[in-house]
């Protein structure tokens, strides 16, 4: 796909369609000389350039990878015209196809009915979702894993509902016997399982969970916002396959967050929530003065909490949905190649002398150490920072990051190190780009070069 001739097509298809609307003369308050936009222009692309190369497959650290051409174009064709997802009168063409880009997210995970729409975050989506939960069970809380994202808490905290911190089994899993004890005190109103914390993308037995928040009257909610798009890998053959069991369970629960920013190939920022009862909206409900006049039809305003949205968001989003629909034989394979450079990684690092498997990938992220002697956890906190530091300075850069891992956490996965310490940072590489299959190797033959480097 040749980006910069569909960059050029879209601006004329938008040129084509504004000179329907007749002539009119550009105000001068907002006219720039080319001559001092380039000198301007050549200050700003200086300064993109202190940025980490997060296209490359080199690049192993965090949940960052380009947007795929296809949302590149649909965003920037749409943000010429700058519609705003609010009101149906701000952005009918844009709000039609949030509408149809969201009914196939909730096709994705198995839902019949849903409400929903496209948020700016992961955070924003999981705030409605909180937010829906407290007006269904007032004053009571909401319980989510200790690994489940910092989020919970923080938007437990905003909407002023307790958050109740469960403890997790040696793969960073939600303990269901810790859940089931908290249930007991009728404290709990919701339960948030999550598929694919950040940090080393475990996945919440969902299908055993949901029997224990039935037995007890307590809503579901699965925070997906990384994970989400694995569902496609369920039941799948091959080694990239996935348990179906959680995933399928997934279309039982009571509200969804997913981002597609994430591995929905798009941009920065889009979230979306979904809710599997449409009744849902009435907490919404609010008039505005001047917006809502074009349609008698639900705007996507009036079911969210956010105002002003980006059309072009929307436009992206189905566009890339158009050429690689959520479906296994689309984004399916994209997701795909991610896993499996995760396993072969995981095989390459049980078998070295310098590193260890923290413990086995579920999704795409894998967790390992330097093997220090004698094995500490200082030992290994300060070898993890040094591998860290080196690989992205040295002159053949690879980029990673790291994982605090507490002392409890890591003494269960690996007893015979001594815990002389509250924790210890462990290395941890999202192959979320599907061109890490391909650079597996490379990258592991450089991490174990810089492991025996001290």
């Amino acid at each position: 796909m040749d980006l910069q001739h569909w960059l050029g097509r879209a601006t004329h298809a938008v040129q084509d369609w504004a000179g329907t609307f007749g002539p009119y003369r550009p105000h001068p308050s907002l006219r720039v000389d080319d001559d001092r936009f380039a000198d301007t222009f050549e200050l700003f692309a200086g300064r993109l350039k202190d940025n980490y190369p997060f296209f490359h497959p080199h690049y192993a650290g965090q949940m960052l990878k380009p947007p795929h051409p296809a949302a590149v174009v649909g965003y920037l064709t749409a943000m010429l015209i700058n519609p705003n997802n609010h009101a149906l009168d701000g952005g009918p063409a844009t709000a039609a196809m949030e509408r149809e880009a969201v009914g196939q997210l909730a096709a994705m995970f198995g839902y019949d009915t849903h409400l929903g729409h496209l948020t700016t975050s992961g955070t924003i989506a999981n705030l409605e979702a909180l937010f829906v939960a407290r007006e269904l069970h007032p004053g009571r809380g909401i319980a989510y894993s200790e690994d489940a994202h910092y989020t919970h808490g923080r938007m437990c905290h905003v909407l002023g509902v307790k958050g109740h911190p469960v403890s997790t089994d040696n793969r960073g899993r939600m303990d269901l016997d810790a859940l089931e004890d908290l249930l007991r005190t009728g404290e709990v109103g919701t339960v948030v399982l999550t598929t694919g914390t950040t940090g080393l993308g475990a996945v919440d037995p969902v299908h055993l969970a949901l029997p224990i928040a039935e037995r007890h009257g307590v809503r579901v909610h699965v925070d997906a916002a990384y994970g989400g798009f694995f569902t496609l890998l369920a039941g799948a053959d091959g080694p990239e396959g996935l348990s179906a069991e959680p995933w399928r369970a997934v279309a039982r629960c009571d509200s969804i967050v997913v981002d597609p920013h994430k591995h929905g190939l798009q941009p920065y920022g889009c979230g979306a929530v979904l809710f599997r009862d449409p009744e849902v909206g009435r907490f919404y409900l609010h008039d505005s003065p001047y917006t809502y006049f074009t349609s008698a039809e639900l705007h996507l305003g009036e079911i969210s909490l956010e105002c002003s949205r980006a059309g072009a968001s929307a436009a992206a989003l189905w566009l890339t949905f158009q050429l690689l629909p959520p479906t296994p034989d689309g984004l399916g394979h994209v997701l795909a190649a991610g896993r499996r450079a995760a396993l072969r990684w995981a095989q390459l690092i049980d078998g070295s002398e310098h590193l260890e498997l923290y413990q086995q990938p579920e999704l795409d992220i894998v967790g390992y150490f330097p093997a220090v002697g004698p094995a500490t956890l200082t030992g290994i906190d300060t070898a993890s920072a040094r591998i860290l530091a080196d690989g992205m300075t040295g002159p053949d850069p690879v980029f990673l990051s790291t994982l605090k891992a507490g002392r409890e956490a890591f003494t269960a996965r690996h007893p015979g190190v001594t815990a002389d310490a509250d924790g210890a940072r462990i290395l941890r590489s999202v192959l979320m780009k599907p061109e890490s299959e391909h650079h597996v190797e490379y990258l592991h033959d450089r991490v174990e070069q810089l492991a025996r480097a001290r």
